[in-house]
């Protein structure tokens, strides 16, 4: 007996052997880490600072390539396809992970299959703002606004299927007041036509309005996440009214499928170790982001909920890509 179990014990560690040498050895060489966005965006600068961090902490070269186009699926399906050896990864959104696919008549890539998520890097929180001139200064008012004046429910967005534009939907949806989407090509614009008065609301990046709202040029109503933003730490959010509201916007990193277990954890204990270094940290901060850096498995978990749920509003709305 005592002879079988060394044997059964040998051969375990046998099959252990490749995994603890891959581990080992990786990284051997440089990294690329693709951005489905175009510079500037915010995606750019938390990859670029990550990025940047994880190459002092490696000793490896870390190549941040913006590879744009199809609202993030052209950069997304190029890590979809590529070898699943740690070399190239990704830093996907809500919307190359949940939205977009239910928006598509025939996606490129299973957001759930054909990935290996490694952290939920930071959400981006979202706030619903008003012009100065629209009677409300909370959900409660502003729903009974709308709905005794129809013509006033417009709202803009960064455009169709956006997480800005899902949340005006779900607040549509849950209230039944006359909200009415009114699509831009990106969140600038929109800004622009709220703040000249054009139209009286939109949901933007906190980021985008903060400026504004303390300055008293725009009204914050209400976050669309499910606890408050700490920099608007007297803004509610849209659960405190509407119990169970969440619309998030996040950004997370994620390898193709199949990443050996001992590499997956590696590149994902790397990127995390990058997310909390204080001097990376303070910058998304600033950048009005809230640095989550979550375990692979929970972020895992949010990616398959987002896509239901989402993918639940987007027929419910009969919502249609561009």
């Amino acid at each position: 007996m005592r002879r079988r179990e060394a044997t059964l014990a040998l051969a375990a560690l046998g099959g252990l052997l490749p995994t603890i040498a891959v581990a080992e050895a990786y990284p051997d060489h440089g990294l690329r880490l693709i951005v489905p966005y175009p510079p500037g965006a915010s995606t750019d600068a938390v990859g670029r600072q990550v990025a940047q961090k994880m190459s002092e902490s490696l000793g490896k070269n870390i190549v941040v390539e913006n590879l744009g186009g199809a609202s993030g699926n052209i950069g997304s399906d190029y890590v979809a396809k590529s070898k699943p050896d740690g070399y190239t990864f990704l830093l996907g959104t809500d919307a190359t992970h949940s939205a977009n696919m239910h928006l598509l008549a025939n996606p490129p890539f299973d957001p759930v299959k054909d990935f290996t998520p490694l952290t939920l890097a930071a959400m981006n929180p979202i706030v619903l703002v008003v012009h100065p001139s629209v009677p409300a200064n909370n959900l409660r008012e502003l729903v009974a606004y709308v709905r005794a004046n129809p013509d006033r429910g417009s709202y803009g967005s960064s455009g169709i299927g956006s997480p800005h534009h899902l949340a005006g939907e779900l607040l549509h949806q849950r209230t039944g007041a006359a909200f009415v989407h009114v699509p831009y090509r990106g969140g600038g614009p929109a800004l622009n036509d709220v703040m000249g008065g054009q139209i009286p609301m939109i949901f933007a990046s906190v980021i985008t309005v903060l400026q504004h709202i303390r300055a008293g040029k725009l009204r914050a109503i209400a976050t669309t996440q499910t606890t408050r933003y700490e920099g608007l730490p007297d803004v509610p959010t849209m659960a405190e009214t509407l119990e169970g509201f969440d619309m998030s916007s996040w950004l997370g990193f994620l390898g193709p499928a199949h990443l050996p277990d001992a590499v997956a954890r590696r590149l994902s204990e790397e990127v995390i170790k990058s997310l909390n270094d204080p001097e990376v940290k303070a910058k998304l901060v600033a950048g009005g982001l809230v640095v989550v850096a979550s375990s692979a498995a929970s972020f895992a978990s949010q990616i398959r909920r987002d896509f239901d749920l989402r993918g639940k509003l987007i027929e419910q709305a009969g919502i249609k890509a561009e």
